[in-house]
């Protein structure tokens, strides 16, 4: 007589050549799904803000650093005693290197400039995709550096500052909202997206920092108020 085979267990099931193939399915779309999360957390190379820009305790203390003073005068200034866009080598200019680096997808010819690409506008939020739409902005306008302090430098550390690609002083944006700030300081002008003035904020204090500028009472109360709004 024949005795009745034994009826699997739940165990067995479990580790059955059919779930397997379910279990790896899933493994695999658990792969998948964390990879586009980490490739969404990328930064966009597009939204990226100019280099050494630094943690909100190092601009504070680099704020109360900063010489708190009147503005000196504007005579005598002129945007020709800062020399730009300079020569940077391989056919490039600072502004065509700005372009470069600030935007994203961007190709050039064997003269530097833009053959395509697109800028996303830190100011304004908007995007181009046609250079000669995009300004490179001083991020502490000429004419306010001579106010506070580059009157008295020589040509060649004015050209220096004009041409600064090593710290957050260079930044391209939209030609009509370059306009728009024109040589204003950071109490006369923010951006008008709310979400970009902690960073240009923190923008504005490092450059002064870095370069020995000084703030005249109204800029310190301003950039004071707008590095509060960072949480970084």
């Amino acid at each position: 007589m024949m005795q009745a085979q034994p009826t699997p267990s739940s165990s067995a099931n479990a580790w059955s050549p059919v779930t397997g193939v379910r279990l790896r399915a899933v493994l695999v779309a658990a792969l998948t799904a964390l990879l586009v999360l980490a490739t969404l957390a990328l930064p966009d190379r597009a939204s990226a803000y100019p280099p050494d820009l630094p943690s909100k305790s190092q601009v504070q203390s680099e704020l109360n650093a900063i010489t708190v003073e009147a503005e000196g005068s504007r005579s005598g200034y002129s945007r020709d005693k800062f020399p730009h866009w300079i020569s940077q080598g391989n056919n490039c200019n600072t502004r065509e290197l700005v372009l470069q680096r600030d935007g994203s997808g961007v190709t050039v010819g064997s003269d530097c400039y833009p053959d395509s690409g697109s800028w996303y506008s830190q100011y304004d939020g908007e995007t181009r995709t046609v250079p000669s739409e995009i300004s490179i902005d001083h991020i502490v306008a000429l004419a306010e550096a001579w106010d506070s302090g580059a009157n008295s430098w020589t040509t060649s550390r004015r050209q220096a500052f004009a041409n600064d690609l090593d710290g957050p002083q260079l930044i391209a944006v939209t030609r009509e909202i370059n306009s728009s700030k024109s040589d204003k300081d950071i109490a006369e002008w923010v951006p008008p997206l709310s979400s970009k003035r902690c960073a240009f904020a923190k923008m504005v204090i490092h450059t002064k920092y870095r370069w020995d500028l000084s703030m005249d009472p109204a800029e310190k109360s301003a950039a004071q108020t707008y590095l509060n709004y960072c949480s970084y």
